[in-house]
């Protein structure tokens, strides 16, 4: 179980790292000393306390540095009842948690996305935004922040002139929201959690291996799904994509995207033993066996849909090329494997086309606000005509610093006891698989072998995007997988995950998760388009 018991055991834990600016040092101390702390008059409560309990033991309190608004929150649909704990520190860092009607001991925090701004609900659409649900309904108190300021989460203009807001993004929102969290928890049940878990994706990934690498005290396991750990190279990479896509005769229309992914199906599919529309065994998907530049239109000018202009070309091979930057060998980016998916919805189509014009696509707005709020800090500036990217070496330092979260050297979370899972999806069209493979084996490197299998594991979900969605199975219960293995010392090998028919809620697809290196083999009946559905008929294989 962690301790939570005062601000001297929170510095010397290394939870908490004070920023070099007097304002922020100032705020820290006043998160940390704030009048109401863990001696405020509340009800007595206790562990089997209800959530309507728990609402009354917090009305109105001040815990912490938090001041706490509580509302009791019906049963509805698919959501249990449960306590809605609305809390604020500061002027600006806004914490929510849900208090279930029978607490099973544990706190699950979820991470937000992009650059946050908002409090993930509850639930939403897909598997991934789902999760705080899930974890409630199992008994979990449930977590979220808006990390410090509020607004789009592709906008960083919050970091602009705010270096309080940008440090409680890059790292110490969620151990501040932890500090009077948990001693609400504590007031609400009687006791403060027996273990404490963090889950996120994207940038909600960052923040977990920015939690594990910086903050190795603060919970018992962390799940890192799709990590955004290197802020530095892949931004760099969404903006050399960009600008290439930008370039006269560069863009592909959904007719070449969808050229360029049958050409991978054609060449990979069948490589995991069955021809399903996923590429399940990318090891043996490689650059020449899908050979795209047999695509090149005629003298590399654009002659219609059946091939790409040398323009074209250039963004796939950028798009599958690894880049450096100057400054540190950490300032890269690996490249991104052709997966066969590149023509799903919600895959190249919203992330890097922008449905035909580059401005609208997800990476070319957080490169954008990237470079306009936190490297030339001028919104004025054309982050199109922004180079070269690595102009200015001290503006990668500052946002390295600031967001990378590129150490491999968790030995004191695992000294600790910690338990850390990577997911992510294969089909990814936001963070390159290649680079969260980076991280892991210089992971392995820098604890050893021995340590890193006994505590770090990595999966990837052949067909999935970017946290959720794809033709790939995207639910997996990681959480459960975690508990087991943090609570029980059940270490998780193969998992399993599903897909969801949208329309009637039943599991259209299971499939299993495989550990990396391993890729699900299909071994069952030939011809069989139901057994094709099921992961009873797949086997995890070397590649």
């Amino acid at each position: 179980m962690k301790k939570y018991s005062d601000r001297d055991s929170l510095i010397q834990s290394g939870r908490l790292r004070i920023g070099c600016t007097a304002a922020l040092s100032a705020l820290l101390l006043l998160l940390l000393n704030a009048c109401g702390s863990s001696s405020h008059d509340s009800p007595t409560a206790s562990q089997n306390s209800t959530a309507a309990q728990a609402c009354t033991a917090l009305s109105g309190q001040s815990v912490g540095s938090a001041h706490l608004v509580t509302s009791l929150a019906a049963a509805s649909g698919d959501v249990p009842l449960y306590c809605k704990v609305q809390g604020k520190i500061g002027p600006s860092l806004n914490f929510e948690m849900r208090l279930p009607d029978q607490w099973n001991g544990r706190l699950h925090y979820i991470g937000g996305g992009g650059y946050n701004g908002s409090i993930p609900p509850l639930t939403g659409p897909d598997a991934h935004s789902r999760l705080p649900l899930v974890a409630l309904k199992r008994g979990f108190v449930t977590i979220a922040s808006d990390s410090g300021h509020q607004g789009s989460s592709v906008d960083a203009s919050f970091a602009l002139n705010d270096p309080v807001a940008a440090e409680l993004y890059g790292s110490l929102s969620v151990p501040t929201v932890m500090a009077s969290a948990v001693k609400a928890i504590a007031a609400a049940y009687g006791a403060p959690p027996v273990k404490s878990y963090f889950e996120g994706c994207s940038n909600g990934g960052r923040e977990a291996l920015m939690s594990v690498q910086r903050f190795p005290n603060l919970f018992d396991g962390v799940i890192a799904r799709a990590p955004g750990y290197n802020a530095v190279g892949f931004i760099g990479h969404f903006n050399l994509t960009a600008k290439l896509l930008a370039a006269p005769g560069g863009m592909l229309n959904a007719a070449k995207i969808g050229l360029l992914a049958d050409r991978v199906r054609k060449a990979c599919d069948g490589l995991d033993g069955i021809r399903d529309g996923i590429v399940s065994n990318p090891a043996a998907c490689t650059p020449a066996l899908v050979n795209y530049p047999a695509l090149r239109c005629g003298g590399g000018v654009d002659s219609g849909d059946s091939c790409l202009s040398d323009a074209q070309l250039a963004v796939v091979n950028a798009w599958t090329s690894d880049v450096n930057w100057a400054g540190s060998p950490t300032f890269r980016n690996a490249g991104w494997s052709l997966s066969g998916n590149e023509d799903a919805p919600g895959v190249w189509d919203a992330w890097l086309t922008g449905y035909g014009d580059v401005t609208h696509s997800a990476r070319f707005l957080l490169q954008d606000t990237t470079i306009k709020n936190l490297m030339a800090r001028d919104p004025k500036v054309n982050s199109l005509q922004y180079a070269p990217y690595d102009q200015n070496t001290n503006q990668l330092f500052a946002l390295g610093v600031l967001s990378d979260a590129t150490n491999p050297d968790i030995s004191p979370f695992i000294a600790n006891g910690g338990r850390l899972i990577m997911w992510q999806g294969a089909s990814d069209p936001a963070l390159s698989t290649h680079s969260t493979i980076e991280y892991y084996k210089h992971l392995r490197d820098a604890v050893g072998a021995t340590k890193a299998d006994a505590a770090a594991k990595l999966y990837f979900a052949p067909g999935v995007g970017h946290c959720a969605g794809g033709p790939g199975a995207d639910a997996v219960d990681l959480l459960a997988a975690l508990d087991d293995w943090s609570s029980k010392g059940s270490v998780p090998g193969t998992l399993t995950s599903t897909k969801w028919d949208a329309a009637t809620g039943a599991v259209a697809q299971s499939m299993p998760l495989c550990q990396y290196p391993l890729y699900p083999r299909y071994t069952g009946p030939v011809g069989d388009a139901a057994a094709a559905k099921l992961a009873a008929n797949f086997t995890c294989t070397a590649p």
